[in-house]
């Protein structure tokens, strides 16, 4: 099955009613793969459009298609590709997303001296639901400690997308998959977990594209779920790094509070949106002041163009 030279790749898809849209284009991607020994596992769940005949017409004998009998729900959808998965590594690569065609080769180069790292992980660009890119970013945390990587994230200068990471199959698994409490942030409990254990590969280049749509962009009526993520999120981040821990709650604190605010914001009702608000707040132990988030940039600007006139006079 795996040799030490070419070990078998894992690429799982979960997929649901997406046959008319993105899921060829993932599938492509996958089979185009200059590294040619791999696996694709892809699980329908319980789709009611055309997604088997879909699949079936690549004719590719690495392509293993499960449809399940009832809708399992996203994370367990994931968690069965992970389950079935037989390679030394694993690309979960959602039904939206494409990898480029040296994705696999690039990452297994890049850890080749070191052992059985716990993530691979490349930059990541974001693309339209029409291919165009919307951003890209390099990942620039090589040399990096775990608590830089941490730190980083928050930053915003290390992408962390599944599509542009390679897992460690045999210990994802040994960490019970894809879990976190609310379902939110079960990437990046893996990404923390497996990297503070086993290490990291970081490659520079950007070799995977996230497609960023509306059905992806997270709703409004969750932001409570999201907060209770975000607080598990964090505890494992502490936990992965007990002696630098107060410094990432303290960064979190603030970090989380800030991106639930903006979950928060899509909420219609003013009064809804206003208690919300205070909830993030209080749950984020009042480290980013809404009044802050709401009136920030609207001050800013009042102040610049102040500035500006009180500088022409």
């Amino acid at each position: 099955m795996t040799n030490h030279t070419t070990p078998l790749v894992s690429i799982g898809i979960p997929t649901y009613n997406r046959a008319s849209s993105y899921l060829k284009v993932a599938l492509r991607s996958a089979v185009n793969q200059t590294y040619k020994n791999i696996e694709i596992i892809v699980s329908d769940n319980c789709s009611s459009d055309n997604t088997e005949s879909t699949v079936k017409e690549f004719g590719d004998s690495r392509i293993r298609y499960f449809r399940q009998t009832q809708n399992i729900g996203a994370n367990k959808n994931c968690n069965f590709c992970l389950d079935q998965a037989q390679g030394k590594y694993f690309l979960m690569l959602f039904d939206d997303d494409v990898v480029d065609d040296d994705f696999i080769s690039t990452c297994l180069d890049a850890a080749a001296s070191h052992r059985e790292p716990g993530v691979i992980l490349t930059g990541a660009r974001q693309i339209d639901s029409a291919g165009n890119i919307l951003s890209a970013s390099h990942n620039r945390a090589s040399g990096c400690s775990t608590v830089d990587f941490i730190l980083g994230w928050f930053d915003g200068k290390v992408p962390l997308y599944l599509c542009s990471t390679l897992f460690n199959t045999q210990r994802l698994k040994q960490e019970g998959g894809f879990h976190s409490k609310t379902h939110r942030y079960e990437d990046v409990v893996a990404y923390v977990q497996l990297a503070a254990k086993y290490g990291r590969v970081d490659i520079f280049d950007i070799k995977a594209s996230f497609r960023r749509h509306d059905s992806n962009m997270g709703s409004a009526t969750h932001y409570y779920e999201w907060c209770e993520d975000s607080c598990y999120l964090l505890d494992v981040m502490c936990d992965a790094v007990p002696q630098q821990a107060d410094v990432i709650r303290k960064r979190g604190m603030s970090y989380f509070c800030l991106r639930n605010y903006r979950h928060a914001a899509a909420i219609k009702s003013p009064l809804g949106r206003l208690s919300a608000y205070c909830t993030v707040y209080r749950m984020f132990d009042y480290s980013y002041s809404p009044l802050k988030f709401m009136f920030g940039k609207k001050l800013s600007r009042i102040v610049s163009f102040m500035k500006g006139k009180i500088g022409k006079s």
